[in-house]
């Protein structure tokens, strides 16, 4: 006699149907350029946001779809489109809001993709475009899910669904805490997932427990009023670029870790990982090895990183015989997670100022910070969300730091404080976000959507 099919099942069945179409949709999106940094076509991301505005009023299920915008603080300035719709609760069941973005990366070097970056192309089991991974996939497991939901249980389920999709968060969510506060009473929910994150690998789901913050500034380090002969004044005037590259050197030490008094570390156990694991996943060769010490993850997830991610200095195409007045480069620090940005920012400028040689003046500009998280990982979401994924993947799910910043979760903590927050994604280590040739792993995205369907029927019966 054959078993009696159960809820979950139904779910599963429905999630697995619905894959498809969900990859079609995504394709679609991929081929919308909605770079949201200044200097793109804004308009692309416009067309995102209707597109995403589209998908989530044919689910059928929302009492209301907009796009709306939000001030940038400080400014008259009006924040990239966002995507937000809204279902009531009914009958005591809780709502679960669900997030990701529109927005992508900029390309970067156009030659360096092996296929275009805006032509969603399909091979060994991945899907290669800007976006794919970061974070349309998110959009689409997301819909898709709900998709699912409906296909099992029918439109009249008794669930709160609110559907937030943010247009700026590759360009620095600058909006985001207006935006959160302008639509507090829209945005309000018990449970949060946040899909914009990784997993363990592309066949074990992971649930992000821990991010770094981050401090991005640009410093401006000068020595001299104007320009001057190398040959009639070097040796005897330091110019910015020996001042820059020997002020920043003081910022690692021989092994290449932090050397900046006032940034500390978060002290919390890592699974194994492998030297080779991460040459794989980081695209480092032989030869060239890694930097910090302790263990790799613990590197990764608990200690402070700084990275030099641009330089603006006279290129070698354009190198003259002249001491360079001034250069300026921009600092990107990933702060230990319960370290607030502020500090870490302050003791960073502290250090370079001390070190500063030869008297060279500095300037610090564009400051930008984001605190880290730490979930609490004993609330009732987090049970359910697992469950979810343990069935979904079919393997349990593994507690994940991840060295990467999400600084805008900070602002749902505090407009927010008694939402269960979850962070979720559907990227896997190879994925490349951000980077020439990301991709999203095909069988991971299936898995996260019916993982995110069945989340969605637990909590549509929780109460019951």
């Amino acid at each position: 006699m054959a078993s009696e099919q159960t809820p979950d099942d139904a779910v599963t069945a429905a999630a697995a149907a619905r894959i498809p179409s969900a990859l079609a949709d995504l394709g679609a999106l991929v081929r919308i350029p909605s770079v949201a940094f200044p200097g793109f076509d804004a308009s692309e991301v416009g067309r995102t946001a209707q597109a995403v505005a589209q998908l989530a009023e044919d689910t059928g299920v929302f009492d209301e779809v907009s796009i709306r915008h939000a001030t940038i603080p400080g400014t008259d300035e009006v924040g990239m489109p966002a995507v937000l719709a809204r279902r009531a609760a009914r009958n005591g069941r809780p709502t679960i809001l669900l997030y990701a973005h529109h927005d992508v990366q900029p390309v970067g070097d156009e030659a360096l993709w092996e296929t275009p970056p805006f032509e969603p192309t399909v091979r060994g089991g991945r899907l290669y475009g800007r976006g794919a991974a970061d974070d349309k996939a998110g959009i689409m497991a997301h819909i898709g899910a709900i998709r699912a939901l409906v296909d099992a249980v029918g439109p009249d389920f008794d669930l709160g669904l609110s559907l937030f999709i943010e247009g700026e968060e590759e360009a620095g969510s600058r909006s985001f805490a207006q935006f959160l506060s302008d639509n507090a009473d829209d945005l309000r929910a018990d449970v949060i997932v946040v899909a914009d994150s990784t997993n363990w690998d592309a066949s074990t789901p992971a649930l992000t427990v821990s991010l770094r913050g981050n401090a991005r500034f640009t410093l401006t380090v000068k020595t001299l009023d104007h320009a001057s002969h190398s040959g009639m004044f070097g040796g005897a005037v330091p110019d910015a670029m020996m001042a820059t590259v020997t002020l920043l050197s003081t910022l690692w030490d021989a092994n290449g870790s932090v050397a900046v008094e006032g940034l500390v570390a978060h002290d919390a156990p890592t699974p194994e990982h492998s030297e080779q694991t991460l040459r794989s996943e980081a695209g480092l060769p032989d030869g060239v090895t890694p930097i910090g010490t302790g263990s790799i993850l613990g590197r990764l997830w608990n200690k402070p990183s700084l990275t030099v991610t641009g330089i603006d200095a006279p290129t070698v195409k354009n190198a003259s015989n002249t001491l360079n007045p001034e250069v300026s480069v921009v600092v990107s620090a990933r702060i230990a997670p319960g370290q607030s940005a502020a500090d870490a920012y302050a003791a960073i400028e502290a250090h370079l100022r001390a070190h500063a040689p030869w008297g060279a003046q500095l300037t610090f500009t564009d400051i930008d910070l984001g605190d880290g998280f730490l979930v609490d990982t004993g609330g009732w979401a987090v049970a359910e969300a697992r469950e979810a994924l343990s069935e979904g993947y079919g393997v349990p799910p593994v507690d994940l730091g991840v060295g990467g910043s999400i600084p805008f979760i900070s602002d749902l903590v505090r407009e927010f404080p008694e939402a269960q927050i979850l962070v979720t994604g559907v990227e896997d280590p190879h994925a490349r976000a951000h980077s020439p040739n990301e991709s999203l792993h095909l069988d991971t995205f299936r898995h996260a959507m019916t993982s995110e369907a069945l989340l969605l029927a637990r909590l549509n019966r929780r109460g019951a």
